[in-house]
C-alpha cells in the first residue's frame, strides 16, 4: 500500500495551528463516540472532505461551493460524533437495568461485588460491556473499586440517567448497604425513567411530523413558487425591476433559519433541552434548502 509522505507533514501543521487544549478536549469526544482517529488526524480528514465537497459544486455555483464546504466540514467534525455518542449512550440506557439485575443476581449467588462486575464483562450488552470492561481493567491494575465507578460515571456524564444511577450505586457500596436490593431498585427506576421518554416520544410525534413537513417541504415549497412569482413579475413590460438574486438569497436564509428554529422546537418537545434538536435542525436545514431550489427552478411559464 502506497504511503503519501505529506500527511504526516499535514497532520503537523494540523497539531501547530489547532490549540493542544482545543486538541486535547477533542480527543476525548472522540473517545467518547468511539472513533479511533486521532483528534489532529480527524480534523485533517474532514477539512480534506470539505474542501472537496465544496469545490464540487463550487464549479456549479460559489454560493453552493461554500455552503457545501461549511455543512460537510460541520457535519463531520461535531454532527457525526455526537450521533455516534448520542446512539452509543441510548444503547448503554437500553442495557443498564437487565445489567444492574444481572450483578443482583450475581451478588445474591455469593460472590463478592468485584468478582460479580468481572462476571458482567462475559456477558452481552453491547457499549456497556465494553464501559464494564474498562472498570474491571483499572481494578484490577489496583486502582480502588469506587474509585473505578466514579470514573465509570464520569466517562458517561452526559447521560444523566447512567451517571445518577452509578453515584447512588457508588454511595451505597461506600456505605454498605445491601447491594443487591440496591442494583434491583435503581434497575427498576432506570427502566421506567425509559419507559417515559418513550412515552413522551410517542405522544409528540404529531407535533413532530408538523414541524418537518411545514419547514422541511410545504413552507420552502410555497416560497421557491413565490421566488419563481416574483421572477416572472420582475419581467413584464413595464413592471418594476426587482433585484431577483438578492431576494432569492434573503428567502433562501429565510428557509434555512427557520428549519434551525423548527429543529430546536423539536428537541424541546421531544426531548426537554435545546441540544436534543440540533440533529433535527441539521436534517430540516437541507431538506428546506433542496425543496426551495427544486421549486425555484420548476417552470411555471410565467
Amino acid at each position: 500500500m502506497v504511503k503519501f509522505k505529506i500527511t504526516p507533514h499535514l497532520i503537523k501543521i494540523t497539531e501547530k495551528i489547532v490549540p493542544k487544549k482545543l486538541l486535547r478536549k477533542y480527543d476525548l469526544l472522540l473517545y467518547s463516540a468511539g472513533i479511533t482517529f486521532r483528534a489532529s488526524e480527524y480534523l485533517l480528514i474532514s477539512i480534506l472532505l470539505s474542501i472537496i465537497a465544496g469545490t464540487v459544486l463550487f464549479i456549479f455555483n460559489s454560493l453552493y461551493g461554500i455552503v457545501a464546504f461549511a455543512v460537510t466540514l460541520i457535519g463531520i467534525v461535531w454532527i457525526y460524533p455526537y450521533w455516534r455518542i448520542v446512539k452509543r449512550i441510548e444503547n448503554m440506557e437500553r442495557m443498564l437495568p437487565d445489567a444492574f439485575f444481572y450483578l443482583a443476581s450475581s451478588l445474591r449467588a455469593g460472590i463478592s461485588f468485584s468478582e460479580a462486575l468481572e462476571e458482567l464483562t462475559t456477558a452481552k450488552f453491547g457499549a456497556l460491556t465494553e464501559e464494564f470492561k474498562k472498570t474491571v481493567a483499572e481494578i484490577k491494575k489496583g486502582r480502588p473499586t469506587v474509585e473505578a465507578l466514579k470514573a465509570f460515571a464520569l466517562r458517561n456524564k452526559k447521560s444523566p440517567v447512567i451517571y445518577r444511577s452509578m453515584m447512588i450505586i457508588i454511595e451505597a457500596l461506600e456505605r454498605g448497604a445491601p447491594m443487591a436490593d440496591v442494583l434491583v431498585s435503581v434497575g427498576n427506576d432506570v427502566r421506567e425513567i425509559l419507559r417515559i421518554k418513550k412515552e413522551r416520544k410517542a405522544s409528540t410525534g404529531m407535533q413532530t411530523m408538523f414541524f418537518i413537513i411545514a419547514s422541511g417541504f410545504v413552507g420552502p415549497l410555497i416560497l421557491g413558487v413565490v421566488s419563481q412569482v416574483i421572477a416572472g413579475l420582475s419581467g413584464v413590460e413595464g413592471a418594476v425591476t426587482l433585484p431577483i438574486s438578492a431576494i432569492k438569497h434573503i428567502i433562501l436564509i429565510f428557509v434555512a433559519l427557520q428549519a434551525i428554529v423548527s429543529g430546536i422546537g423539536i428537541g424541546i418537545i421531544r426531548e426537554g433541552k435545546f441540544s436534543g434538536g440540533l440533529k433535527y435542525s441539521i436534517m430540516l436545514a437541507i431538506m428546506g434548502v433542496i425543496v426551495f431550489n427544486l421549486a425555484g427552478s420548476i417552470n411555471l411559464g410565467i
